[in-house]
């Protein structure tokens, strides 16, 4: 899998996974990927493009972004989406980007910049 590290501070590293054909689809998708990423780097702090995730998880009656997003604050870790959002109306899922970008671990943004100043600003 491609990545990169990046660094916040001088101890904290987040890693930006650039692998066009990782594909996030459901829970062990996101585990496989994330954990084999973890265990090679040791870093808890992730970045990753809106177009690693499938179209379902913008769908939020499937639960599948539920599921997912629970396992990121189950095991610790913080995680910036980078993407256009703007093409989705709906409201419940509106509100659910914006709940997560008022807490401290899941954060949508345009931008790697964005995602680098909220995994600052959410520093252990």
């Amino acid at each position: 899998m491609k990545y990169r590290i990046l660094t916040l501070d001088d101890k904290t590293g987040v890693v930006r996974i650039e692998d066009e054909s990782v594909m996030i689809s459901d829970e062990q998708s996101f585990l496989d990927a994330f954990m084999t990423v973890y265990y090679e780097t040791g870093e808890n702090r992730f970045i990753i493009g809106k177009d690693n995730l499938t179209e379902d998880f913008f769908n939020l009656s499937n639960k599948i972004a539920g599921s997912i997003l629970q396992k990121v604050i189950n095991y610790k870790m913080k995680l910036a989406i980078i993407g256009d959002f703007s093409k989705y109306e709906s409201n419940a899922l509106k509100n659910f980007m914006y709940e997560c970008n008022e807490g401290n671990d899941i954060f949508f943004v345009d931008s790697e910049d964005s995602a680098l100043k909220k995994l600052n600003m959410n520093s252990k």
